[in-house]
């Protein structure tokens, strides 16, 4: 199933590319955050935003009581665990990519 999962930016890994790291459920993941910057505020500005991250973009904001909501729910409907599943094989399938490959990478 393809859900937004609930992630909190915890680190800006390269400011230029509005790429950040994100944390979901002890998983980091990093994602494209140029959706849910403030126009006209500095990418560093949404450390601490809770997110929905869907295929390695933070979607939308919310707030830390709609985060805890939402993981709740989708443990109940046993998708975190999937998507979870997903996020650390595509961490890995980064790490195993040479530089060069990466940076043609689309």
């Amino acid at each position: 199933m393809c859900l937004g999962i609930p992630g909190q930016v915890i680190e800006i890994t390269d400011a230029e590319r509005q790429l950040a790291m994100v944390e979901v459920s002890g998983v980091r993941r990093e994602v494209n955050v140029a959706c849910v910057v403030e126009p006209g505020s500095p990418v560093d500005s949404c450390i601490g935003y809770w997110v929905l991250v869907h295929v390695g973009f933070a979607m939308s904001r919310i707030d830390e009581e709609e985060a805890g909501k939402t993981l709740a729910i989708l443990k109940e409907l046993g998708e975190v665990d999937e998507e979870l599943d997903a996020m650390k094989e595509s961490e890995q399938s980064l790490r195993q990519t040479p530089p060069e490959e990466k940076s043609h990478a689309g």
